[in-house]
């Protein structure tokens, strides 16, 4: 997503000419180009795929929307291992229209993780509950901190469901690094990524996320404290940014990857 303006193939070529060897892919793009022929460019390129984002939005109320929201992550499930990532992303969802209880919507992603979980294992693929900052809880994640997506996947067997290690959305809290480390400890940290914080926010806040190094979060640190906690995975840099997107994908790449190096080692 850092590239989306990247074509499959320019983004694999990109890859091999800057020395990156491994990249995290979103559904989206990766059925637009096809997910045989995505499978196929990746491995012949010789690219890693870290994680696939994204599954979840499993906080629907009304039992046909809950039936549609496991369908979908059971094939989100399916194009992972056909990727070849063990990692999917999961993006738990907002509260229901109408709705203000916080407590059911977890409840209810714990409820489809019971049912995610074992068909994910059978396929070789483990969920990884991301916590978003809380101004998305209303409508894209109504798990908001580390803890409470710690508490989420502890119901499981560490193989099916960990968490998201994300730069963005942690920074804030002064909490998450003892919930790191308590992640770490029972082998949960299933991606780890980068993305800095920069205001004033766009309008939607979305598409908000920083290049390394241009805001508030001290990169060095948070790679210190999943490190310590024992994660030797890779790392991504994810950003949504509308300035990002609308200039050279290459020239993009080219920057995070300095970036990266510069602000992580």
């Amino acid at each position: 997503m850092t590239v989306k303006q990247l074509s499959m193939p320019e983004l694999a070529d990109a890859c091999l000419e800057f020395g990156v060897p491994a990249v995290g892919l979103w559904r989206e793009p990766v059925q637009t180009y096809g997910l045989e022929a995505t499978a196929k460019l990746v491995r012949d390129a010789g690219l890693t795929v870290t994680t696939l984002c994204r599954g979840g939005f499993l906080t629907a109320i009304d039992p046909a929307g809950r039936a549609a929201a496991l369908d979908d992550n059971r094939l989100a499930v399916d194009e992972a291992a056909t990727l070849g990532t063990d990692t999917l992303v999961l993006v738990s969802g907002g509260l229901p229209a109408g709705s203000k209880d916080l407590h059911g919507a977890r409840e209810r992603i714990a409820d489809a993780l019971g049912e995610l979980g074992p068909y994910a294992e059978e396929r070789g693929v483990r969920l990884a509950v991301e916590p978003l900052h809380p101004m998305y809880a209303a409508d894209r994640c109504v798990v908001s901190t580390l803890t409470q997506a710690l508490d989420l996947a502890e119901r499981f067997p560490a193989h099916q469901v960990g968490v998201t290690v994300d730069t963005y959305h942690l920074w804030w809290d002064d909490r998450a690094p003892r919930e790191i480390a308590r992640a770490g400890a029972s082998g949960r940290i299933h991606t780890f990524q980068l993305a800095d914080w920069t205001t004033p926010l766009p309008e939607g806040v979305l598409n908000g996320r920083g290049q390394l190094g241009d805001g508030s979060i001290d990169m060095r640190e948070w790679k210190g404290h999943v490190e310590a906690a024992g994660y030797t995975g890779p790392i991504e840099v994810e950003l949504f940014n509308d300035a990002l997107w609308a200039r050279d994908g290459r020239e993009v790449l080219a920057e995070t990857a300095a970036r990266f190096v510069e602000h992580t080692a």
